[in-house]
């Protein structure tokens, strides 16, 4: 991987199953959050989203993204075929960025999660935070975690025409990367 500069912005022209899902992750994530301080065991509805983030990173099954399928909205890395496929698999074929934040998000949540019922539960700051990033992901496309991949490296997959969109140092425009 070669370092690079510039911010790293997925796609927001229309509501895709992989930006649905950050939205109903992040929204449950906040709201999970929320309950956990007035009933702790409500926790276990983040590290169950933590468990199906990491499920998805690594199996590439979203259950949540199959309802979304059978709704009728499209994917932006699902496996490519010709004809529309039953369920709605995310590709595995390599650790692409958007992968690797799935990944990354599910067990730090999941930690978060634990720390806050053994430990202290100011580790539900850091759930809350996540919750909000997701939102703001969807919302905007920006995420601080996909831009640190970034900038280490990780390939995306979510981009417009196979390239991803960034704003170059000094710039204020959207520019494909070539």
């Amino acid at each position: 991987m070669r370092l690079r500069s510039g911010v790293y912005i997925v796609p927001t022209d229309h509501w895709y199953i992989e930006r649905t899902v950050w939205l109903i992750a992040g929204g449950v994530l906040i709201a999970a959050t929320a309950a956990s301080l007035v009933w702790p065991l409500a926790v276990l509805f983040v590290v169950a989203t933590g468990i199906a983030s990491i499920t998805v990173a690594l199996t590439g099954f979203c259950v949540v993204g199959n309802v979304l399928y059978r709704l009728g909205f499209t994917s932006r890395l699902a496996n490519p075929g010709a004809e529309r496929p039953k369920y709605y698999v995310m590709q595995t074929d390599r650790w692409y960025l958007e992968r690797r934040i799935y990944l990354a998000v599910g067990i730090n949540i999941s930690i978060a999660s634990v720390l806050s019922l053994v430990y202290s539960p100011w580790f539900l700051a850091f759930t809350g935070f996540v919750g909000v990033a997701m939102v703001w992901f969807a919302a905007t496309g920006f995420c601080i975690m996909a831009n640190g991949l970034y900038w280490l490296g990780a390939e995306p997959r979510l981009a417009p025409q196979g390239r991803p969109c960034v704003i170059a140092p000094g710039s204020e425009a959207l520019k494909p990367v070539r």
